[in-house]
Formats: structure tokens, C-alpha cells, sequence
């Protein structure tokens, strides 16, 4: 079950405002978006004449490869993205773009008239370019302008594969605009978690005592830790022991891996016998790379338990 994206003025508030925190700001993914990825290759350029807030009137440029960080990361729904541009410590650099709500960023869309939050409207586009420079902090505490989406290309749950835009933002009223673009190619969208799981037809039991051990395997195709659960009750001529389990397989690709449980019935006064039993059981894991979870459902299935 998909994770609901960030909500899009979140996303710009949490992104576009710059703080001592931000400094210290890596590729962590902020809930609704894909795992960051660094870019195969990009650049970030931007400027403005003397008189622009925030670049005072110099030009900027950067590349992948050469800087600590670069990467894009898109909203679930494709509504709004985040570059980040880490390229030293103490500079770094965050554009945040977002199309009207309930609309996907469109590549061939000039979006005029945007605002940043907490002043624009559900019918506004968004943007806000902020950064520090050399530990200086460069952040609008207003600012309007407009940005073209020239390419973008969309992978699972967001993940932008490419971009290319450009973007202008007068700051703090200025009437001198700061103008930028950026360009980026990021490596082919991960697979998408893959999960199944197998329970063996046969457990056994410890007699007298009536613990039970049952199994199987889980098979991904990328590593997860797969969280298992599930109940096992055997129906008897006088009594329904039962019990439930929970556990966590640390799951790599390549060949299914084993997992098992020991159980004792939490049912006063009953115990697992030899004979049919039915175990219930579900899968469930993290997709590491988007935020989505894997999920096998309950699955139903008799199995024989042998004494031990």
C-alpha cells in the first residue's frame, strides 16, 4: 500500500526554508518521495545582475561529480520536485517547484504567477530557490516569478528520470530577478520490491509439552527486512489450541531464505497435537528505494504436524 505523498506546501516549507539544520542536510528522502539517488550527470547554474537579494549580483554554477551531492526527488503524484545541490560544507542550494494542486509537473509548461508559502492558493504554482552560501543563508522571505518545465520524465511513484528547467524568482520585492537552470539525468528508476511467500506443508510438535515449530521461506528480489505474522490453531474433538507469531527475515535475492517459529497455544488448558493444523500467514517489507510498502496479504494454508 503506497504512502500518501507529502502534502505540496509542506513539502516547500519543510525544503525552501533554510535553517543551521540545513547546513548539515544530506540525501535523506522526506516521506512521500522516492530514495535519493545521486544524478548521472546535471548542472545548476543561476545569477543576477547587481542588485539581486540573493546573489548580490554574481553567477553560480555547479556540476554532478564535482559537488557533494546532487539529486532530484519527486512527489508520489508527480506534483512537485526538490533539487539538491550540496557543494561544500556550509553551501548548498534546494530548488523547489510544484505545478497547482491536483496537476503533475508537464514537461513544455511555463507555470507563471508563482508563490511560496504560506501565500499561494491551491490554483498557484509553487517555487522557492533558497540555499547558504559559505555558511551565509540566501532565503526570500516573499518572492514571485515563474518556471518552465522544458523535459521531464517520470519513473515509479515519482522518481524523476530527467529534467531540464529553467526558473526566475525576484526576492523580497526586488525588481531585479535572480535566473537559473537546471538539467539532470538520474540512473535508471530502481525495480520495484517484489515480495512472495512460502509456508512448508509440515511442522512438528514436542510431545508432551506441545510446542510447535512451523516455517517456510521469503523470496525478494532486492534486499528488505520482511516483517512476518500470522496464527496457527488446530481444531481438536475437545479443545482449539492456538497461537500467534511475529517475526523479521533480513531477505536478500538469489535464493528463497528460511524462516521458522516456535509456538506454545496461549489457550488455558490446551496443547498442540500431531495431526492438522492451519497456519495463517502474511509478508510485508519496506521498499527501500520508494515509499511504498510490499505486501504478500494473509495467506491460508494445512499443514501436518509431526512429533519431534
Amino acid at each position: 500500500m503506497a504512502r500518501s505523498a507529502l502534502p505540496r506546501r509542506v513539502l516547500t516549507r519543510a525544503m525552501g526554508v533554510v535553517t543551521a539544520l540545513t547546513i548539515a542536510l544530506t540525501a535523506a528522502p522526506l516521506a512521500g518521495t522516492a530514495q535519493a539517488h545521486p544524478a548521472q550527470s546535471g548542472t545548476l547554474s543561476f545569477g543576477g545582475e547587481a542588485g539581486e537579494p540573493m546573489t548580490g549580483g554574481q553567477s553560480y554554477s555547479y556540476s554532478a561529480g564535482s559537488v557533494q551531492l546532487f539529486d532530484v526527488q519527486g512527489s508520489t503524484d508527480g506534483n512537485a520536485l526538490t533539487v539538491a545541490v550540496d557543494a561544500q560544507e556550509g553551501t548548498l542550494w534546494r530548488l523547489n517547484i510544484a505545478a497547482p494542486d491536483g496537476q503533475r509537473l508537464t514537461s513544455g509548461t511555463t507555470y507563471t504567477g508563482v508563490k511560496q508559502w504560506p501565500y499561494a492558493q491551491p490554483e498557484d504554482p509553487e517555487m522557492v530557490f533558497s540555499g547558504t552560501d559559505n555558511g551565509t543563508e540566501k532565503w526570500c522571505n516573499t518572492s514571485t516569478g515563474s518556471f518552465t518545465v522544458q523535459n521531464i520524465s517520470f519513473g515509479p511513484y515519482g522518481y524523476v528520470r530527467a529534467l531540464d528547467a529553467t526558473f526566475e524568482q525576484y526576492c523580497n520585492g526586488s525588481t531585479v530577478p535572480l535566473r537559473g537552470e537546471v538539467h539532470a539525468v538520474m540512473p535508471e528508476p530502481p525495480a520495484e520490491l517484489s515480495l512472495q511467500m512460502n509456508t512448508a506443508s509440515e511442522g512438528t510438535v514436542d510431545v508432551p509439552d506441545g510446542k510447535i515449530t512451523v516455517g517456510g521461506t521469503v523470496t525478494c528480489n532486492k534486499p528488505a527486512s520482511v516483517a512476518l505474522s500470522g496464527q496457527v490453531f488446530q481444531i481438536q474433538k475437545k479443545a482449539t489450541p492456538g497461537a500467534s507469531y511475529q517475526a523479521t527475515v533480513a531477505c536478500t535475492p538469489g535464493a528463497p531464505v528460511p524462516w521458522s517459529v516456535t509456538l506454545s497455544s496461549i489457550e488455558p488448558g490446551t496443547s498442540f497435537q500431531p495431526g492438522t493444523a492451519t497456519l495463517r500467514s502474511r509478508a510485508r517489507a519496506d521498499d527501500r528505494d520508494y515509499p511504498v510498502t510490499a505486501d504478500t496479504g494473509q495467506q491460508e494454508s494445512q499443514i501436518t504436524l509431526s512429533k519431534s
